[in-house]
């Protein structure tokens, strides 16, 4: 082999060596997520949001699955950074308004920066630029992700605010969950009826599944969400979904329907109750509301097909939720994700529904053998049987652990201990027990009931897919949809004075 260290070999390995640090050169935009987007802007943009839908979320959806996402046929994939401004652990707040906006705020803050200085959103850019409108999520409309594309308040628990900013904002459709404080109930200073207003401005609004299907093209705005809503305000988890109940993906197709036009469209997708499944540590719900999610995009990804050089799709998370592991101590190298179809409610559904009527049924006198036949019966949970055959037969630990839960839980015992928060997270002692153990048993871990740092994953197909390949921060995907829009993240995109846009005050 000749060496390198002669003359002529020297020479040619600094020839060789140059072309490999022009290449690489020519790489590192892309590589470090750095690209932005020159051509002709796409008529149709779809943003796909999941809040907590951090790789692990990804990843347990497929496993439990067996089979690929239609996330995972997005061609380009990139790694997002996720941290607030003010803290390495962020909030939906803060991570929505640099998912909207393109600018790092602080915990809390909804399309403000940290001096409170109104952002533009790309939905805002989208809608200056003559394009249609819409915002979805499986949670309220004015929680703390879609409030970032159209609301500026200094905290995200002003939702009397968000709610009258939604109503002045003259988006084109807003569906989903419904609104938390829409005549002002929780605000120091009410401002009128947000619905009412709505109505004024011109919005329809639409409660049931009925009226919601008979929505078409030229109905103008629209204000819809479904006439069941779970808890805050919010979509029922996937698992507990009815019949009569609209989901994330119809609520999407009926946007599409509703906002093709010839100029195109801008629709933001959350997928909010990912996260709320995960601060509870339950896998089984957290895995549904995915895969809704994921039908959701395939509305996306149909659509696209009809049109593939108009339309671009990009799927990102706001940050990991959870602390989700597919590992666990107590079942070593093995993984048995199918037992998670046992569980047959969400853990709030247990809590609202199941517990209550429990109560009320057996009064005072309730015991836990009572409640055996419920556990076996919406989670697969067996207290018969060989566990060495048998995944879901409960061991004598694990049966000591629901005996104890069960009675905190009858005695409503809301210790604020350290020990009470590291069992049960602030949730229903016994419906928090039963996801663990059943996780546990899938091989499923948790490390927290709230968000973690981990990166999120972010994909994309469709016109100038590209620049979303590579590792970049959070604010990098709003930057990188508004090159897509033609749009520049310039200062005057992000200046008091420029935007014309007012914060509401605290």
């Amino acid at each position: 082999m000749r060496s390198l260290f002669n003359r002529k070999g020297f020479k040619k390995g600094l020839t060789v060596l140059a072309v490999f640090a022009f290449v690489l050169a020519s790489a590192l935009p892309v590589l470090a997520g750095t690209a932005f987007y020159q051509g002709k802007s796409p008529k149709y943009v779809f943003y796909f949001i999941g809040d907590g839908l951090g790789i692990p979320q990804r990843t347990a959806a497929r496993a439990f699955t067996g089979k690929k996402l239609a996330i995972d046929s997005l061609k380009a994939q990139g790694i997002t950074s996720t941290q607030a401004a003010d803290r390495f652990i962020t909030g939906s707040a803060a991570a929505a308004t640099a998912l909207a906006c393109g600018m790092k705020t602080n915990i809390n803050y909804i399309g403000v920066d940290p001096q409170f200085k109104p952002l533009k959103s790309v939905a805002e850019i989208a809608k200056e630029q003559g394009r249609k409108v819409g915002i979805v999520s499986s949670v309220s409309i004015d929680h703390a992700t879609p409030a970032a594309f159209y609301a500026h308040v200094k905290t995200r628990k002003m939702y009397h605010e968000i709610d009258m900013a939604l109503a002045k904002s003259d988006f084109d459709y807003f569906a989903g969950g419904g609104l938390k404080d829409p005549r002002g109930k929780r605000s120091k200073a009410p401002q009128g009826d947000a619905l009412e207003l709505a109505q004024k401005n011109g919005y329809k609004v639409v409660t049931d599944k009925s009226a919601f299907n008979k929505l078409k093209k030229g109905d103008g705005k629209v204000l819809a969400y479904n006439a069941w809503l779970q808890d805050g305000k919010a979509l029922p988890y996937a698992m507990d979904r009815r019949d009569q109940d609209i989901s994330l993906a119809e609520f999407t197709a009926k946007g599409i329907e509703l906002l093709d036009n010839p100029k195109g469209f801008f629709m933001m997708v959350e997928g909010g109750k990912i996260d709320w499944a995960c601060h509870a540590n339950d896998g089984a719900a957290s895995i549904q509301d995915t895969l809704a999610f994921d039908n959701a995009v395939k509305q996306a990804i149909n659509f696209a097909a009809k049109h593939p050089r108009e339309t671009v799709i990009i799927v990102t998370g706001d940050h990991e939720c959870g602390g989700l592991t597919l590992g666990f101590a107590g079942t070593k190298y093995a993984s048995h994700f199918e037992v998670l179809g046992a569980q047959k409610v969400s853990f709030q559904k247990f809590t609202d529904e199941i517990l209550k009527d429990f109560r009320k049924n057996c009064g005072k006198s309730c015991s836990f053998a009572d409640m055996k036949p419920l556990v076996t019966k919406y989670f697969g949970l067996k207290f018969k049987g060989d566990a060495k055959k048998d995944q879901l037969v409960l061991n004598p630990y694990e049966v000591k652990m629901l005996e104890e839960a069960f009675d905190r839980t009858m005695k409503d015992q809301e210790s604020k201990s350290p020990k009470e928060y590291l069992l049960y997270g602030g949730y229903n002692p016994l419906a928090v027990q039963l996801t663990h153990i059943l996780n546990n048993k899938a091989g499923l871990g948790w490390t927290s009931y709230k968000h973690t740092a981990l990166p999120v994953a972010t994909s994309a197909m469709g016109v100038g897919a590209e620049i979303f390949n590579g590792f970049y921060d959070n604010t990098d995907v709003a930057k990188k949809i508004m090159s897509l829009l033609g749009a520049e993240a310039k200062a005057d995109y992000h200046a008091a004075g420029q935007t014309g846009l007012k914060v509401a005050a605290r």
